[in-house]
């Protein structure tokens, strides 16, 4: 079966800057696919030029063997997309939202009402469908963003780092609905700069870093190219400043970085095991006490830091 999509020698230059340089990469049908990158990486600009906002410089992808070059209205009807800036009406309901943006699929009637009750029941807010979303956190407001990608049933969802500032409960919210939908055979390109968001959702990753596509693989694959490196995981409660202790674990002789999420803290490390006494003492100097500790293999954080000398969130 061919590729619901295929992306040829694409290039993407503002002026003298090029956002994306060349890149070239396959999806297969029901498969998520993280494009993993540091924030100005290229990501965003691919997105938007795979879903026919901008047309690239140069090169080609094709979506469902239509190009987004020269078929774009034929590539859109295909697409959702769930942008990285919130794309709704604040002050109409979560109902209403849906309502608009399914009459913009071209969708009415008893068919746009049916296909709404899906989605909410998709994005987890039936019982606060008639809410106005200005009174939604941050994360139902995310989750309303996803639910107008999906009206139309699209063959293929980009999803544009669609957990970046919420909550942790939301967070795990979407991540959830990303595994659930891609269950229902939806296919997935989500772009993040979250390590263990690409970790836990992909089948494929391809890590992007100044418009350069520098590695492309199964995690598996990916993280066999380093052998130095491991995961130390510091897991704490909510109360307590896992900030802080993270930056104290910065110092630590051995430590190459150290990174808060979730109220756990991840420490990339050639040696795990020596440096897990140390850390130890530096959380109960701060009278913080670890609920548990996890050493992993090499990850795709690792990988980034091995390919290009720097961690993903500089």
């Amino acid at each position: 079966m061919p590729p619901i999509l295929e992306v040829q020698q694409l290039v993407k230059k503002y002026g003298e800057k090029t956002a994306v340089n060349g890149i070239n990469f396959e999806i297969q049908e029901a498969e998520i696919f993280s494009l993993l990158g540091p924030n100005g990486a290229g990501k965003t600009t691919t997105i938007s030029v795979l879903s026919t906002l901008y047309a690239p410089t140069s090169g080609d992808a094709l979506i469902g063997g239509h190009s987004v070059v020269r078929e774009p209205m034929a590539v859109r009807k295909l697409i959702g997309i769930v942008p990285q800036d919130l794309a709704l009406y604040e002050d109409l309901t979560a109902r209403e939202n849906l309502s608009f943006w399914g009459q913009m699929y071209d969708l009415s009637g008893k068919a746009l009402n049916a296909r709404i009750d899906q989605v909410l029941d998709q994005i987890g807010l039936r019982e606060h469908a008639n809410q106005r979303v200005r009174t939604f956190s941050g994360g139902m407001k995310r989750r309303v963003n996803i639910g107008v990608g999906l009206l139309h049933q699209p063959r293929l969802l980009f999803m544009d780092e669609p957990t970046v500032g919420i909550d942790p409960q939301s967070r795990r919210a979407i991540l959830d609905s990303v595994k659930d939908l891609n269950r229902q055979g939806m296919t997935v390109l989500y772009t993040t700069h979250y390590m263990e968001e690409a970790q836990e959702l992909s089948d494929r990753v391809g890590i992007i870093d100044h418009g350069d596509l520098i590695a492309l693989g199964t995690q598996g694959e990916l993280t066999r190219q380093v052998g130095e490196y491991e995961s130390l995981q510091l897991h704490l409660s909510e109360m307590d400043d896992a900030d802080g202790l993270a930056k104290s674990l910065r110092s630590l002789e051995g430590v190459v970085r150290a990174d808060v999420i979730d109220h756990s803290i991840t420490l990339i490390t050639p040696d795990a095991e020596r440096i897990l006494a140390s850390a130890v003492s530096r959380a109960n100097e701060r009278n913080i006490k670890i609920r548990s500790i996890s050493i992993q293999e090499p990850n795709l954080e690792a990988v980034f830091l091995h390919l290009t000398g720097r961690a993903l969130r500089d």
